[in-house]
């Protein structure tokens, strides 16, 4: 994982490279059973180098806690390693440019369950047509992977009518995490 997190770091593929202050290459135990994929570092993120560690990231930590998770046993990445600017969302180029970071990542953690963070993460990692609205906390599978999506923590900081719906999520997820 370390000779890839330094060849990430080295990357010019895409024009976020130009702009980013560090590599957002992800966090966690290697190997990991669960893996939380979000869609982009945030300016946060980018000034500290590890994701999830504003606003949202504080959310994130409690929402883990809830079902007996934390950075301690679950691995936590983005589609993208470097942050978009005004923290839009990643272009498709800038996503496919990084998408095989992401892809050699999931290959080394062998995790059982891939958590997406949002609708990009959902997007790209489940079905290009994917609803978060409508689908979130429904399971797919793919290749011996279980995949789920949740809304992203962000937007729950927005709109907090969605933590109901997200805490039943939750359940969900620590449900599959201890059969």
């Amino acid at each position: 994982m370390e000779e890839l997190r330094k060849r990430c770091e080295a990357c010019t593929a895409c024009p976020l490279s130009q702009t980013r202050q560090s590599v957002v290459f992800g966090v966690g135990p290697v190997p990991a059973d669960i893996v939380f994929v979000g869609e982009g570092p945030g300016a946060q993120e980018d000034l500290q180098g590890e994701p999830f560690v504003g606003a949202a990231g504080k959310l994130l930590d409690d929402m883990l806690s809830i079902i007996d998770l934390g950075r301690h046993n679950c691995y936590i990445t983005n589609i993208v390693k470097c942050r978009p600017p005004q923290n839009r969302d990643p272009m498709q180029e800038e996503q496919d440019a990084c998408i095989g970071y992401l892809e050699q990542q999931l290959r080394i953690l062998q995790p059982k369950l891939v958590v997406c963070l949002g609708r990009i993460a959902a997007m790209r990692l489940i079905r290009p047509d994917f609803r978060i609205t409508r689908e979130h906390g429904q399971w797919f599978e793919r290749g011996g992977i279980a995949y789920t999506a949740i809304y992203h923590p962000s937007a729950l900081l927005r709109d907090p009518a969605k933590r109901p719906e997200t805490f039943a999520d939750l359940l969900s997820i620590k449900k599959r995490v201890n059969q």
